[in-house]
């Protein structure tokens, strides 16, 4: 049988879907890069947040409240409202974010991007045209998340180094997994399904660049 005449214009429907997805993604990269680079252009405003512990625990529990919204309600309230909130969460972690700059150099946190950056383009693009379900490479890496959400809380109490080290290459493999999982459950997301995946990505792609930064980067000391 031939190929249907229609279905170049399903693939490019879903090829188009995952442009947008990366497309609200990159925006909201680059809004937060932007934050923080004008917090830290400004001396006087980058102490005045950085030294304030009520500004930074306020963005931490809105940053919170606003992942819980669009994740859990984009579809309810819809692109409209979905993407400016996803605007502001993307500011407020250049706020929380621009602390970085005190602890590292910043030819660790450029080398530390551009590392994440190639990283996240091998495995999504693994993700997107692989025609193995990762769906349960999802839910291994989502207990996986768990598991190391749980030792960072209790090494606030022991500060141990090896911990710390261990809790970072297990979550360095994990967020490579959730990358390639992520991008397979959204590449034919559109709408506002298109922006809770981008904010999916966007967590991905930060925390593996923390991550990066933790076991690789060389700090101001």
């Amino acid at each position: 049988m031939g190929i249907p005449a229609h279905q170049p214009t399903y693939v490019n429907v879903r090829s188009n879907s995952m442009a947008a997805v990366f497309g609200w993604m990159a925006a909201g990269l680059g809004i937060t890069a932007m934050v923080s680079m004008m917090l830290v252009s400004s001396p006087a405003l980058f102490a005045l947040v950085t030294g304030s512990k009520m500004i930074i625990y306020g963005a931490f529990i809105l940053e919170f409240g606003l992942v819980v919204a669009i994740s859990g309600f984009a579809a309810r309230m819809g692109a409209a409202t979905a993407a400016p909130l996803f605007f502001l969460y993307s500011a407020l972690n250049g706020i929380t974010l621009s602390g970085i700059f005190l602890i590292y150099t910043h030819q660790s946190i450029s080398s530390a991007f551009v590392t994440t950056a190639g990283t996240f383009a091998i495995t999504s693009g693994y993700g997107i045209i692989t025609k193995r379900d990762l769906t349960s490479v999802g839910s291994f890496c989502f207990m996986g998340l768990v598991g190391i959400v749980i030792a960072s809380l209790v090494n606030i109490f022991l500060h141990s180094g090896m911990l710390q080290f261990i809790v970072s290459g297990l979550g360095l493999i994990i967020f490579i997994g959730l990358i390639a999982y992520d991008s397979q459950k959204y590449k034919g997301a559109e709408g506002a399904a298109a922006i809770s995946g981008a904010l999916s990505l966007y967590l991905d792609f930060l925390n593996l660049f923390l991550i990066m930064l933790r076991l690789f980067g060389n700090s101001r000391d």
